[in-house]
């Protein structure tokens, strides 16, 4: 079969046609998908239209992002460290850390979540950065039983984004922190070069809804959330930036950024790790879009991966279609996670493959906040602060 044309069948399409975008390779695993009379989905025209016009990474970038810099320079002046880097030990989070040390001059304190899933490749890039440039790094372990029950929770609640435990903990920890110790600039690897085409929702849903992670917690979790890291978004959102002064900077966005050449010069510069896939630092992310989410709903997050590559540049169409056609890794080593992933989850692989194979549901058959969160997205979008497609 052409790989154009293939889809996973066992998902199904929301009783329409199968179609796949002429430009990218965002298909109709995305229910909401429209596409224009040449065939071109929602998300291109979008790029095109409004994300590339108002994305500068020439010399007016550099002057934008330099008088951040001397912002966040000034500002702290006579402190321990200018600025907080989440770093997860991927090629983002990774790059930016060099960026903002060597080509920046700035001073930051490195923030680490260890949600007990790190891979081999994550802990060394970690150690590598830190050991290489001499920074400074504050690890916060999240408590495993607590951890544990509540990603079980989301497996029983049959929802795809498995995710959301360890997501909301990674940028709530991060979030906490910098209030806390009064730390007025957070400096993040998100940007448009690896991510201008953003997963659907339905996908991934947002990792910062405390009132969904609390309802899906309460129906069924076991033990009491006591100091797993939260942050609801009104909080972070809010709270955070408007009282505790927190500003969030991307510096990625206004410089050149390519994937391949960043991560060799990681590679070159520091010994840093490769590894196949973007947010495979993670095992556990690794397993759960690498196969429970392609499997057990029919969403193959690399689509929105490769379009996004596609339409930066960095990737050739018929490359990624020939990429999708396959499986992300080999069958023995979704065993082998499979295996990993339920012993560290205190079940069997009985049980696990019970819950693979119960009814699906979303993230609506769940208490959410998403009238708020889209009158946020659309204020967002309308100051021009949030460009990219969120539904």
């Amino acid at each position: 079969m052409n790989p154009e044309h293939q889809k996973n069948e066992s998902f199904p399409l929301a009783n329409r046609p199968y179609q796949i975008c002429k430009n990218c390779i965002m298909d109709t695993s995305d229910s909401g998908i429209s596409f224009d009379n040449r065939g071109w989905c929602e998300y291109c025209n979008n790029y095109y239209n409004n994300i590339l016009p108002n994305w500068h990474t020439d010399a007016r970038g550099e002057r934008e992002i330099m008088a951040q810099i001397e912002r966040i320079k000034q500002d702290g002046k006579g402190k321990d460290f200018d600025c907080l880097i989440g770093l997860s030990g991927g090629v983002d989070s990774s790059y930016l850390v060099y960026i903002a040390k060597e080509k920046f001059g700035l001073r930051p304190l490195l923030y680490h979540v260890d949600g007990g899933w790190n891979s081999q490749e994550a802990t060394n890039n970690i150690e590598k950065l830190v050991d290489g440039m001499g920074l400074d790094l504050f690890t916060e372990v999240v408590n495993w039983p607590e951890m544990r029950d509540l990603q079980l929770a989301f497996f029983k609640a049959g929802v795809p984004h498995l995710d959301t435990p360890q997501d909301h903990a990674f940028f709530a920890g991060l979030y906490n922190f910098a209030a806390k110790n009064d730390v007025k600039y957070i400096l993040t690897g998100a940007n448009y070069s690896t991510e201008c085409v953003r997963e659907p929702l339905e996908w991934h849903y947002h990792a910062s809804d405390l009132l969904q992670i609390r309802d899906i917690h309460e129906k069924f979790g076991s033990r009491p959330l006591k100091s797993f890291p939260l942050a609801g978004i009104l909080k972070f959102k809010i709270f955070y930036r408007f009282v505790k002064g927190v500003k969030v900077v991307k510096p990625l966005n206004y410089i050149p950024y390519y994937k391949e050449a960043a991560m060799q010069e990681l590679v070159d510069r520091f010994g840093w790790q490769r590894y196949p896939h973007k947010h495979y630092e993670s095992r556990f992310t690794r397993f759960y879009e690498g196969y429970w989410l392609r499997t057990k709903f029919g969403y193959d997050k690399r689509r929105a991966h490769f379009s996004s590559l596609i339409l930066t540049g960095q990737l050739e169409r018929e490359e990624a279609l020939e990429k999708i056609s396959h499986a992300p890794y080999s069958d023995e080593q979704v065993r082998l996670d499979f295996e990993f992933i339920a012993t560290k989850l205190g079940i069997s692989v009985t049980e696990l493959e019970t819950m693979l194979k119960a009814p699906n549901k979303t993230f609506a058959d769940y208490r959410n906040m998403m009238p708020i969160m889209n009158l946020g997205a659309k204020l967002l979008k309308l100051l021009g602060l949030q460009r990219a497609i969120i539904r």
